[in-house]
């Protein structure tokens, strides 16, 4: 059976073997033991609430529980910029104007940004291939929205995911060929992997301040702007389902979209309640749920069918073991997909 939880110390080798498996693209889950043992102790700090919220790094892991195995990964980051930079490209309008000669043109442009410099992100999703059947990657992407919803007071005001952008078959990437590559000299996986290691000061000292004029690029890194890895396509829609959305900032190597909401608009906060477990008792028809503990340092989640009602939910010994309650015990439960609006 599957479980999501708070990262633990223990957790190293199996999150090792995952990042193993990311390949070129997510910059915050290379397959370096050391940076990943950082961040494990960072993140079991952030649980323990024993550093400041701004510093915290809320790393969950898909724990196969019958193989003893980690199945998936994803996090929150509190907030982005505030002891490095943090750089997107902001895509925007200049117009271009003569009466004299009747002519008016609207040129799109990329500029360098920080302007989502100290908002929360949701980032290193991943999920094992062998794990990607019915409803785990929902669990695993949006058990981060239900920890929100729990932990509302710990995140700003504004919530982003950087997604991974559009890369060919062999791994390269049209906008960084037709552009990050003059002026960075080194190909796309060097630049990911120094930023990964946190060595952003680069960036602001090689790349051009200016606009750039999207026009002057080739129509193949043109066309990727805005678009996502073909693996990522799942994972954006999950993420517009829970009331994120793009808004014109992509990431400055890969053109990838930054997607962002207010944290007080996400779906989970608005939608997801409390509830009382009870001893499941009979077979009761439910509904896809999500399911929480309300604990910071051993925070679970499970997707099964329930059937909230009336501030009560009924689980049976199996799920109740998993998220390690009880009878009686407080969740937070909220269905698994949003309700669909039915337009006249």
């Amino acid at each position: 059976m599957l479980v999501v939880r708070a990262i633990r110390e223990g957790d190293l080798e199996g999150l090792l073997e995952l990042a193993t498996q990311v390949g070129p693209g997510m910059t915050t889950l290379k397959p370096d033991r050391a940076a990943l043992g950082r961040r494990i102790e960072i993140a079991c700090a952030s649980f323990a609430e024993t550093i400041a919220p701004a510093q915290r790094d809320y790393v969950f892991v898909m724990e196969d529980t019958a193989r003893n195995r980690l199945a998936g990964v994803s996090a929150i980051k509190s907030a982005v910029g505030l002891d490095e930079p943090f750089y997107n490209y902001r895509l925007g309008t200049l117009v271009h104007s003569s009466n004299e000669l009747k002519i008016f043109s609207r040129m799109d442009t990329l500029y360098l940004s920080n302007d989502l410099t100290g908002c929360a992100e949701l980032c290193s999703l991943f999920l094992h291939p062998d794990y990607r059947t019915g409803s785990n990657g929902k669990l695993l992407s949006k058990c981060r929205f239900l920890f929100i919803a729990q932990f509302p007071h710990l995140f700003p005001e504004k919530l982003i995911a950087e997604m991974r952008g559009f890369q060919r078959s062999d791994g390269t990437s049209p906008f960084w060929d037709s552009l990050g590559r003059h002026f960075f000299k080194m190909d796309f996986s060097r630049a990911d992997d120094l930023t990964s290691l946190g060595q952003k000061s680069f960036i602001a000292e090689l790349m051009p301040r200016h606009p750039l004029y999207v026009a002057y690029l080739p129509q193949e890194a043109q066309d990727v702007i805005g678009r996502v890895h073909v693996d990522t396509a799942p994972a954006r829609h999950l993420l517009e389902q829970e009331g994120m959305h793009y808004e014109g900032y992509v990431d400055i190597f890969d053109a990838g979209p930054v997607l962002q909401a207010r944290v007080i608009e996400l779906r989970a906060v608005r939608e997801s309640e409390m509830a009382t477990v009870d001893d499941l008792s009979g077979d009761v028809a439910g509904v896809p749920c999500l399911v929480a503990t309300n604990s910071m340092q051993q925070f679970r989640i499970i997707a099964t069918d329930a059937f909230p009602e009336q501030g009560r939910i009924g689980l049976d010994d199996s799920h109740q073991a998993l998220l390690g309650i009880h009878a009686g015990d407080p969740v937070r439960t909220m269905a698994l997909n949003p309700k669909k609006i039915l337009h006249a």
